[in-house]
């Protein structure tokens, strides 16, 4: 057994050689509010923060030129204007603001951004895209690091980083930090080793197989008094650290926190750019938004599909393809060319984005057994429904999924186009209007693998942040 002794030098090293890089500067981060409903926003801002750990990113690859997210975030000298850092994202308000709720009452929810400390004030803008799917500046706050009311000094975290791979410095790596909530002291052993297999599991799924050697990852939890997280819909009320629980937006398997303070707070002390929380619950669920973190139900038997498929949301902005499952957001009056990689409206199908993958006299759109899929899906969500309101034991809801994806399997086995990327009619949680690259995918069904348009979106990240340097 290896000695805790042994265990904290080993994460001290590791941490050592992974931030220790030439003139690193250190990690601010912008808290602020974000509120409004649907037909209306505002910001306003909290606090100013150094973290208490340096930048982990490259400050040669400061500027995303990825055009993800619903948000951006961009960072400018006060004086000059000059663009000194960028990122796009997307938020947790943004998906509320698509509910029937927000067309009744205003809400606000935390927010963050992070970027590398500047040795001059600058101006923080947060941007959104605007009706013709453009970014336009939505907010602006002049914000002056060294500041005396910037917070530069935080209470110590009662827990440490867990190196659970550590192949360089972080400046040349994509960071993932996993973070743990619903483990209780005696399920720390647990949750390391559900994050070593989780892990595991990310890197043999493409493109993240091939580029393994580009990613540090670690993991980190702090204790709770429970085993588990909320699950409202059931009467089931925990106190974690997080404050991570199912049921957002009245969505049963929808599993995320509101809680970005608490959140950021806990992250900080581990280098990251990307955090998957893990929750320590059997229930299926999960979720992710990109830019922010996503979450999966470690002791689900589909674990490992959550982890993966809501990482693709949270890391390469990758849209959901399916679109028979009941979620929680209202249908958008229009059909706008989503910014996301895998979907499209298909207004210009001689131009389609993923246009290099599409082989020569593929039918755009493309026939698929679309008619024969939602018969089946209509009969396996009423199953589904009941099971859950029926509070059914979750083998039976495993077994389910078992059989559709079985089932989604053999319908599409032999069918012409089985294997092209061409333009698959129902994505993005609609049956019509939205193309989907594949016929099965990932992001589609509870498949193992993502099609070679997911492949290329999530490349372009770990490009972004471990790829050649870009000035």
């Amino acid at each position: 057994m290896i000695s805790f002794a042994f265990r904290v030098v080993t994460c001290a090293l590791a941490l050592a050689a992974s931030l220790a890089h030439a003139a690193q500067p250190a990690t601010v981060r912008l808290d602020y509010a974000h509120s409004g409903n649907a037909l209306s926003d505002g910001y306003a801002l909290e606090r100013v923060v150094i973290e208490p750990l340096p930048w982990p990113g490259s400050t040669a690859r400061n500027l995303d030129e990825t055009n993800r997210g619903q948000n951006r975030v961009e960072v400018v000298d006060a004086k000059t204007g000059d663009l000194l850092y960028s990122r796009g994202f997307s938020t947790v308000f943004g998906e509320w603001r698509t509910t029937d709720e927000a067309n009744r009452i205003s809400r606000s929810f935390q927010e963050s951004v992070r970027f590398p400390k500047p040795d001059r004030p600058v101006r923080v803008r947060i941007l959104k895209r605007d009706e013709r799917n453009q970014f336009s500046v939505a907010w602006s706050v002049e914000v002056d690091t060294d500041a005396p009311e910037v917070v530069k000094k935080q209470p110590d975290l009662p827990a440490k980083p867990i190196p659970v791979i550590v192949n360089g410095a972080s400046p040349d790596k994509v960071d993932l930090l996993i973070l743990g909530d619903g483990y209780t002291g005696a399920e720390m052993k647990k949750f390391e080793a559900d994050a070593r297999r989780l892990a595991q599991h990310l890197f043999t799924v493409s493109p993240f197989k091939e580029r393994a050697k580009d990613f540090n990852v670690w993991a980190l939890a702090l204790p709770t008094n429970e085993s588990g997280i909320s699950r409202p819909s059931t009467g089931v009320h925990r106190a974690s650290p997080l404050g991570t629980r199912y049921d957002i937006f009245g969505s049963e398997r929808y599993v995320l926190t509101l809680d970005n303070r608490a959140l950021r707070d806990i992250a900080q002390h581990a280098p990251y750019e990307f955090i998957e929380i893990l929750v320590n619950n059997e229930t299926y669920g999960g979720g992710g938004i990109f830019g922010q973190f996503s979450t999966a139900a470690a002791g689900n038997a589909w674990a490992n599909y959550l982890f993966v498929h809501e990482f693709g949301h949270h890391f390469a902005g990758l849209a959901d393809e399916y679109y028979t499952s009941p979620v929680a957001y209202a249908a958008a009056s229009t059909r706008m060319e989503p910014w996301e990689p895998n979907v499209t409206a298909l207004r210009d199908p001689a131009n389609i984005k993923w246009k290099r993958h599409v082989k020569a006299g593929t039918p755009l759109p493309t026939p698929w057994p679309k008619a024969e899929y939602e018969e089946a899906s209509r009969a396996y969500q009423k199953k589904r429904a009941a099971l859950r309101a029926a509070n059914r034991p979750e083998s039976e809801m495993n077994a389910l999924f078992r059989d559709d994806l079985k089932a989604t399997e053999a319908l599409f086995a032999g069918k012409p186009h089985r294997h092209d990327v061409g333009a698959f009619e129902g994505a993005n949680y609609e049956a019509s209007g939205y193309y989907r690259p594949a016929m099965q995918c990932l992001m589609f069904d509870r498949s193992e693998a993502f099609c070679p348009v997911c492949r290329d979106g999530i490349s372009d990240i770990i490009d972004l942040y471990a790829g050649s340097a870009r000035q």
